[in-house]
């Protein structure tokens, strides 16, 4: 009977067991579980995060059955069951991906300035998506102070759009040359910081008033993608509407078990199957690893809803309080077909 109890009293989406329905509710309440979360293939156990997916398949204490077929059917950089060892082959020669091509491109941007930005006033068709990474030197009397010296914006098809080297206000007192691969000589002729910012801003907002950018969806502004845009955005004294930003540094299922977030190289390196910043670093090769992880989790498919998110005010009363003896009366199930995510799933920007 207490057997019994416990299955009447288990998550459907993590499988945690709890003693009483009342502390089930709680737990739903709070756990936000969703179809846009990490899945299992073989025993369908929703996890936060992918990291919390892999230790879950490898690691050091996996569930036995969900490990052995992912060893044999398993793709170890976007986690999917395959249906045979053969597809495995197939699609994991497709899922990991090749380095940046260093070609006329990348050579292109070392020269200097490449600048494409236009706004159409969102004549293209569905909402454009950039990505843009900086890489900074350093100011002040012991070199410590971030200035924006090097910026890059590319599109969806990994073609530049613009890059720059960008002249800080004050004086640089460490090139971080070991790093950036920037010479005093690069900064000499730079455009200004604040032209910069100007030219971004406007290029991003695409003949929109920022106080206007309300949704990613009908509007004529960017999504910008990125990896730590926080800091980029603030040391190119950019403002943006956080809105239609997607950064890899702050997206659930790309950070850490324990909430924090994973740098781009651990990224790049776990889910997309190729080494970044070995050496000097380059901005249009942070701009690419972005870009590839975005477009791998918009790709994600999940089941559609028409209100996906739990602080949409159709959702905002699921599990009330008032609603305790109601939601007590639910199967496990039931529960979770009415929770509802607590971050916005990039898969939504193709919907």
């Amino acid at each position: 009977m207490e057997h019994a109890d416990n299955l009447r009293n288990k998550c459907a989406a993590c499988f945690r067991q709890f003693n009483r329905k009342e502390h089930l509710v709680d737990h739903m309440r709070t756990s936000y579980h969703s179809v846009h979360e990490p899945t299992c293939g073989v025993c369908k156990k929703h996890c936060r995060s992918f990291e919390s997916l892999r230790e879950h398949l490898i690691g050091p204490l996996p569930k036995q059955e969900c490990k052995s077929l992912f060893n044999i059917r398993g793709c170890k950089f976007c986690l999917a069951i395959l249906d045979s060892p053969y597809a495995l082959r197939v699609h994991q020669d497709r899922c990991r991906l090749l380095g940046v091509n260093y070609g006329i491109q990348a050579h292109m941007a070392n020269l200097g300035l490449r600048d494409s930005l236009t706004i159409d006033n969102g004549y293209s068709r569905g909402p454009q998506v950039v990505a843009l990474a900086c890489k900074t030197v350093g100011g002040g009397s012991d070199g410590s102070l971030d200035l924006c010296a090097r910026v890059c914006i590319i599109d969806e098809n990994e073609n530049i759009i613009f890059h720059s080297y960008v002249k800080p206000p004050i004086p640089v007192t460490n090139y971080r040359y070991e790093t950036t691969g920037i010479r005093p000589e690069h900064l000499r002729d730079a455009m200004p910081l604040r032209q910069v910012q100007r030219r971004i801003q406007d290029f991003l907002c695409n003949g929109e008033p920022i106080w206007k950018i309300r949704s990613p969806k009908g509007g004529k502004a960017r999504i910008l993608v990125g990896h730590g845009l926080d800091h980029d955005l603030d040391k190119m004294q950019l403002e943006y509407p956080p809105i239609m930003i997607r950064d890899t540094a702050k997206y659930p299922p790309l950070m850490k078990t324990s909430k924090l977030s994973n740098s781009l190289k651990y990224l790049t390196q776990a889910y997309l199957g190729y080494d970044i910043q070995t050496g000097i670093q380059d901005p249009y090769e942070d701009c690419v690893a972005t870009m590839r992880l975005y477009l791998r989790m918009r790709r994600q498919v999940h089941m559609r809803e028409d209100c996906p998110l739990a602080y949409d005010p159709q959702n905002r009363n699921n599990f009330a309080s008032w609603r305790q003896s109601e939601l007590e009366r639910i199967s496990p199930e039931e529960m979770l077909a009415i929770s509802r995510s607590d971050y916005y799933c990039w898969c939504l920007d193709s919907a």
